[in-house]
């Protein structure tokens, strides 16, 4: 479902602007976080919410003008290789450092969506990250949250990111 009129009218930005801002944000994260330059664009072709396995996903709760969530979803294998690019060391196991890692690319996406929107004069505020993670899992939203999702390739595998939110 996309964003509401009411966000691209308040904002001033339109649904095709905000998902093209927010994939050279995630580009640009991944370029200088992970060291890959070249992510393709795919379109979606999975449920943005619940088509989850094997994965881990960072979340940060926005509340404020508008409530809801910025997340990352992503394979286990690719989430460790991207760590282990991050930290530079090899990452051969999901651990706190996996989680912590996920955890800050959701943190870093949440904050450029929150800067978008805060040049707009909305309020809007950031939880702390959250990871899950789980060879089949499902993440419920509640109220039919409108959303931007944008899903990405590597070399060999491929993640999404997802800001999803409710109007207050």
């Amino acid at each position: 479902m996309s964003i509401s009129p009411s966000l691209e009218q308040t904002v001033n930005l339109s649904e095709e602007l905000l998902t093209n801002q927010l994939k050279h944000d995630v580009k640009e994260i991944f370029s200088t976080m992970v060291g890959l330059d070249n992510l393709l664009h795919l379109p979606i072709k999975v449920d943005p919410v619940s088509d989850f396995k094997d994965c881990i996903s960072g979340m940060v709760g926005m509340a404020g003008t508008y409530n809801g969530l910025a997340s990352i979803h992503m394979p286990t294998e690719l989430a460790m290789r991207a760590t282990s690019s991050m930290l530079g060391t090899a990452i051969t196991e999901l651990n706190d450092d996996v989680n912590d890692a996920i955890g800050e690319m959701a943190n870093m996406i949440a904050g450029s969506f929150k800067l978008r929107l805060s040049k707009s004069g909305l309020d809007i505020q950031l939880s702390t990250p959250s990871v899950i993670f789980g060879k089949e899992y499902f993440i419920a939203l509640g109220n039919n949250p409108k959303q931007l999702a944008v899903r990405f390739a590597t070399d060999d595998d491929w993640f999404m990111v997802v800001i999803a939110f409710n109007e207050n």
